[in-house]
């Protein structure tokens, strides 16, 4: 079996080549020309990425529309074809992508992920699909080359929703945890200690069991998830609170803590390093 892949970036690309490992034909595609280097089955040109199903794993909705439609490989797709969209994109978005997708006959599907670089290396990617049940059956195969959890969330774009929510928890956790490990360093509290009693305790997390221990401890600030593309979740999280009705007070805190992060740091600042900004805003 073939497909097209579509962003050979930081996830991307181990993404595409676990596909390889499992047996699929991929004709990679990425913008930067080092990026397709860095894969062996590279196509030079979008349209020579046209299959009968195509991934897509960019950085936004706008990124999406821009090779789907601008770009035109929406045109190079026969009827009948499939596009998955594995990106982190903006739910309404998805929806008009997936109307415009099905004029032509084309069927677009949602998938994202959680479980950053080491997830798509390792395989332990979560996957979060929207679409018709059949349809997501019927792409399993692939999606669970890439991932070890493929969970069938919902009709298309409920899968886009359910990841900007999942990161909205993942950054308010983050944040939280190094706050508290900042304040408990100061207070003369050794961190190593810290992570592995949290990790037995209640507040254990995500971030406490991971991002503290591999990327703040050793302030190593490598996750491969830049701090931009959190905000940009963090505000489609809190758009679908705010379209919704959902009182979203800390939430919207977050946000707000994280967009002055961003703007101090640099928007290609790694996202664990809302840690190092803390220390910051503490004198540290």
């Amino acid at each position: 079996m073939s497909a097209g892949f579509v962003g050979l970036g930081n996830m991307g690309l181990p993404m595409a080549a676990r596909l390889v490992e499992a047996g699929f034909t991929v004709r990679g595609y990425d913008a930067s020309a080092a990026a397709r280097r860095r894969f062996p089955g590279a196509v030079d040109t979008l349209p020579e990425a046209a299959a009968q199903t195509v991934i897509l794993m960019l950085p936004d909705s706008p990124a999406v529309r821009s090779v789907l439609v601008d770009e035109g490989l929406l045109d190079r797709l026969a009827a009948g074809s499939r596009v998955i969209d594995m990106s982190s994109s903006e739910p309404t978005e998805t929806r008009a992508l997936a109307d415009q997708a099905a004029t032509r006959g084309v069927e677009l599907l949602d998938a994202p992920v959680s479980g950053g670089v080491a997830g798509a290396r390792q395989v332990t990617l979560t996957i979060m699909a929207g679409g018709p049940e059949e349809s997501v059956a019927a792409c399993r195969p692939l999606l669970e080359a890439m991932g070890s959890d493929v969970m069938h969330v919902g009709p298309v774009a409920a899968g886009h929703a359910l990841k900007a929510l999942n990161n909205l928890l993942s950054a308010t956790s983050l944040l939280v945890s190094s706050e508290a490990l900042l304040a408990g360093r100061r207070f003369g509290l050794d961190p190593q200690v810290m992570v592995d009693t949290l990790n037995r305790s209640t507040g254990r997390s995500w971030s406490t069991q991971t991002k503290l221990p591999q990327f703040v401890l050793p302030r190593d600030w490598s996750s491969g998830f830049p701090m931009r593309l959190m905000v940009k979740d963090l505000q489609i999280a809190l758009g679908l609170a705010e379209a919704t009705g959902a009182p979203a007070p800390l939430g919207r805190t977050t946000l707000e803590l994280w967009e002055r992060a961003c703007a101090n740091l640099g928007e290609e600042a790694d996202h664990t390093e809302i840690a190092r900004w803390l220390e910051g805003l503490a004198g540290d």
